[in-house]
């Protein structure tokens, strides 16, 4: 489960503890956004420090103190530190951290939400703070963004997959890939799944921003469920409602199940570089949008804010559609030859 803002907010500066806060309790912002945002905002103020000479230049930027950051500091940004900032994260900053082999530079995903956790921050220090007068980054761009087809497995890799299970958890294991296949979850809301969101043939899913959705079991899910829960290890008190347990009796984390996936492509003799936990919801998603799903009910069933999102799965080459096309009672009709009319003799 998530922790709580006070844990991970114990070296931030006042001003960040409200704005966390605000984001929280006013605009509804899940705990997890809050995280991403304080570590995307300590990273800026380190960064900003470390070039305005506040701070040894070389200064490991993970030891940079943040608790000082105070408004004076604050009302001396310019769009030129952001812009610093932005140059760090593509060239300097590591992907993976504390790793030998990661490399530098992060995409322009990454970039594009910490340019959101600014935009929100200096907004809220203009607008509902009023402790600066005029919004430093207000011109601020997100970085472009790329768009690519989403990566899936087809029917057969997916059957391959399932068959590929086994071992001491095996029809947990088979439950998770079941649900990822069938219904499109992202990890984390399957890791947060409980049995009190069951009823029926319907699971309460809990998505991004703390939107709940309702998403329809088949039979496939509901024979899962039904092989799984009598060989459900019990739980320790605190997590007594989980879905699904480790071999520990705690909830399951994410880190697991994408672990526990990229194990069972392997077995499956599947790309494990190719694909990965976020794929199988790309995959669930595509084979119901190939076998008739509309983009509006697809857009329900994957909890997207807006259809746009949804979108890219459209530009799939869908066979359905081809045959679709194939079907119109006007697709063999053919041009009539037309005789060829004298120069100078224009219809």
């Amino acid at each position: 489960m998530e922790k709580p803002m006070s844990e991970y907010a114990a070296d931030a500066p006042r001003i960040l503890r409200d704005f966390l806060t605000y984001i929280s309790t006013i605009q509804g912002k899940s705990a997890k956004t809050a995280h991403e945002y304080y570590l995307d905002l300590r990273l800026f103020f380190r960064v900003v420090k470390r070039n305005k000479g506040i701070v040894p230049r070389d200064m490991p930027i993970e030891q940079i103190p943040v608790d000082d950051v105070d408004i004076p500091f604050l009302r001396d940004i310019t769009l030129s530190d952001a812009y610093d900032y932005l140059e760090y994260m593509s060239g300097e900053r590591p992907t993976q951290q504390n790793s030998d082999a990661t490399q530098y530079g992060l995409s322009g995903n990454s970039r594009a939400r910490k340019v959101s956790a600014l935009r929100s921050f200096f907004r809220y220090l203009t607008d509902k703070k009023h402790v600066l007068d005029n919004n430093p980054i207000s011109n601020l761009e997100s970085p472009t963004i790329r768009k690519s087809l989403p990566v899936y497995l087809t029917t057969e890799d997916s059957l391959q997959l399932l068959d590929a299970v086994q071992g001491e958890f095996a029809e947990r294991d088979y439950c998770i890939l079941t649900l990822f296949l069938n219904c499109g979850m992202r990890v984390s809301e399957l890791v947060g799944l409980n049995l009190s969101d069951f009823q029926g043939d319907t699971v309460r899913v809990l998505g991004k921003g703390n939107k709940e959705r309702t998403v329809y079991l088949n039979e496939a899910c509901a024979a899962a469920l039904q092989a799984y829960l009598p060989k459900r290890l019990q739980p320790h008190d605190k997590d007594k409602n989980a879905l699904f347990i480790s071999r520990n009796r705690n909830r399951i984390n994410v880190q697991t199940v994408k672990w526990l996936v990229k194990k069972y492509l392997g077995q499956a003799g599947l790309d494990t570089r190719k694909y990965s936990a976020h794929k199988l919801r790309h995959t669930a998603a595509t084979l119901m949008y190939q076998n008739g799903v509309d983009i509006r009910t697809l857009q329900s069933i994957l909890g997207h804010t807006s259809v746009n999102t949804t979108m890219i799965y459209t530009h799939i080459e869908d066979n359905s559609l081809r045959e679709a096309a194939a079907r119109n009672p006007l697709a063999s009709v053919q041009p009539k030859k037309r005789e060829e009319q004298p120069a100078g003799q224009d219809e």
